[in-house]
């Protein structure tokens, strides 16, 4: 990330568009509020407020560098899940190859920040995003990308929107993980094709394969495992049939958030081949972790001795009304929570200061606005108690929140991370 682009962020203004900030700080920009370090619970905020913690991030942030490092895996997290640029830039402290994004609108924002490299992990046809991408290499020597094909059709499509680019998009086919799974190609013999097809072309150039394991139908690590044996079987033989000509290096990549263990494991058997290999994780979830579904799945549950990511995010909100003994209702609902996949939990009640452990309380739905909590008797939640709620799947939690404090164990917030989705 620029310099210039960090000052813009900086020197953005607070106003109505933000939500949870508080209301006597519109007006000034981002970096005077930072500056001002107020306590999350006594200067103002408003709720419900989304926070993430920054020892905790820090914490995951380390974690995976420190795992990548040990496994000689190259990083690519996705940064779909944020959609932060000041956490990209983060995420290249602590070692990121790049960045991995979803779809050029994605790949515009990275841009705008100057980030350099990018892997695109989709099939891109849309013949104007084409000529945009083209438009960006051609540009600027220095920015790398790579994008998936797994069609024929796909690659002709390409070809015909990319004619006249003085470099040529590098291009990985995309393995399927299986019959009925998501994107991809799904037999060798097609991944051949789809190769030929990129030969032809002056304006894509192959420079390895890719997938996307949890797509494995019916998951589990012997099926996972099987399926990464195929990939890199497939890079080998595309390498023997001479189709990495001229190459600086070799793309081989994997790894969501669930079997980055296994990946680390297989991609550690990858033979030599005529250049050397990226092998490249993208894993994007870790960064703020999660209370939920990748609490569950998390490979360091099945290696603990590697560590462990912690949860980062709080959703604070307030409890407004407490009709019954067995029912409170606070003011956060789905228009602040991801709920796609698990919903929120309670964590901490705070009142008057003093925070406790948020025993008896569970949520049971989740409304526009507000998050129905059933207290069993011995649920002490009295209205005006603030509530924080750990979430699960951080990536639909990230696009409902513009803004983001980034706040220190005792409230102090320290930072604010835009968010562009």
């Amino acid at each position: 990330m620029s310099s210039e682009a960090l000052a813009r962020l900086a020197g953005e203004r607070v106003d109505h568009r933000f939500k949870g900030l508080p209301p006597d700080a519109d007006g000034l920009t981002f970096g005077e509020l930072a500056a001002q370090r107020r306590n999350l619970f006594t200067d103002g905020f408003t709720t419900p407020v989304l926070v993430l913690s920054a020892e905790r991030l820090e914490h995951n942030l380390r974690l995976m560098e420190t795992y990548a490092t040990r496994h000689g895996l190259a990083f690519a997290p996705h940064g779909k899940t944020t959609m932060a640029p000041r956490l990209f830039r983060r995420q290249l402290d602590h070692g990121a190859w790049g960045i991995t994004l979803a779809v050029p609108h994605q790949v515009r924002v990275a841009r705008e920040f100057g980030f350099q490299r990018v892997f695109l992990a989709n099939e891109v046809v849309d013949a104007a995003a084409l000529r945009w991408l083209s438009a960006q290499l051609d540009a600027d020597d220095a920015f790398r990308l790579v994008c998936y094909v797994d069609s024929v059709r796909g690659v002709e499509l390409m070809d015909a929107a990319l004619r006249g680019a003085r470099r040529p998009l590098d291009v990985v086919v995309e393995l399927a993980a299986g019959e009925g799974a998501r994107t991809g190609v799904r037999t060798e013999a097609e991944c051949a094709a789809v190769a030929d097809a990129v030969a032809t072309t002056t304006t894509l150039r192959l420079v390895g394969v890719a997938g996307y394991e949890a797509s494995v139908p019916d998951a589990s690590p012997e099926r996972v495992r099987a399926w990464l044996r195929r990939l890199v079987a497939l890079a080998v033989g595309f390498d023997e049939a001479g189709r990495f000509p001229g190459l600086d290096e070799i793309v081989i990549s994997a790894g969501g958030s669930e079997w980055f263990d296994v990946v680390a494991e297989v991609f550690a058997e990858i033979p030599g081949f005529s250049a050397p290999v990226l092998k490249l994780l993208r894993s994007g979830a870790y960064v703020s972790h999660d209370d939920g579904h990748y609490r569950e799945l998390s490979p360091f549950n099945r290696v603990p001795e590697e560590g462990s990511l912690e949860p980062a995010f709080l959703l604070w909100t307030q409890v407004v009304s407490r009709p019954s003994p067995e029912q409170a209702f606070v003011n956060g609902g789905k228009r602040d929570a991801g709920h796609d996949m698990d919903l929120p939990v309670a964590r901490v009640i705070r009142r008057d200061g003093v925070e406790r452990p948020a025993t008896g309380v569970r949520v049971t739905a989740l409304s526009d606005q507000h998050a129905w909590l059933r207290t069993r008797p011995e649920a002490d939640v009295e209205v005006g108690d603030w509530v924080g709620l750990g979430l699960s799947h951080p990536c639909t939690t990230f696009d409902k929140w513009p803004v983001i404090p980034l706040a220190d164990a005792d409230g102090t917030v320290v930072d604010y991370v835009r968010t562009f989705f």
